[in-house]
């Protein structure tokens, strides 16, 4: 299935190759863009609403911790090392490929977000798979390495800031009680 997506990939117009390429990392900005837009909707609104906002990015960050442990575990080498003709430059060697950690933050953001923000899972999640097979597309991950991250993504990123919210909540309420007149 890999080589079939590159070969496809490969054989697309040079527009769709750099869209393809910018795409993976502009969606990470759009998605950071959407948590400032939420944070600012979420500030006067319940505590709890706008502690989910803080909570989402760390539940990310820890989402992509334990993708990162397993990548050192796992040590999957890079599909683009067999010396296959692919859009994206391959990646160093100690640069291992499963799972995607692009995945598991896109999946993750989505999914953050859709927790602080519900109307917005119509945009977010299409989003975000489009920017997970994007990393198949260019070359740089096997399908597997995507769905496995999208997976870690999508269940651990709402998992750990549902975690945080407890603490994050009463740390909102001391901030709103000192930066806004009663």
């Amino acid at each position: 299935m890999y080589q079939d997506i590159v070969d496809f990939a490969m054989a697309t117009p040079g527009w769709l190759h750099t869209l393809a390429e910018v795409g993976t990392d502009a969606g990470l900005f759009v998605f950071a863009a959407l948590f400032v837009v939420a944070f600012l909707r979420s500030w006067r609104g319940p505590a709890r609403d706008l502690a989910l906002v803080i909570a989402g990015p760390a539940g990310i960050v820890l989402a992509y911790v334990v993708s990162e442990v397993a990548k050192l575990l796992i040590r999957e080498d890079r599909p683009c090392r067999g010396g296959i003709a692919t859009i994206a430059a391959c990646p160093p060697p100690a640069d291992w490929s499963f799972p995607s950690n692009h995945s598991v933050i896109a999946a993750g953001a989505a999914a953050t977000l859709a927790l602080v923000w519900r109307s917005l899972a119509w945009a977010v999640f299409p989003l975000a798979a489009l920017m997970a097979f994007s990393r198949v597309f260019v070359g740089v991950h096997y399908p597997h390495d995507v769905a496995a991250g999208f997976l870690l993504g999508l269940g651990l990123a709402p998992l750990f800031a549902l975690l945080l919210v407890g603490a994050v909540t009463p740390a909102v309420r001391l901030a709103r009680s000192r930066l806004l007149p009663q």
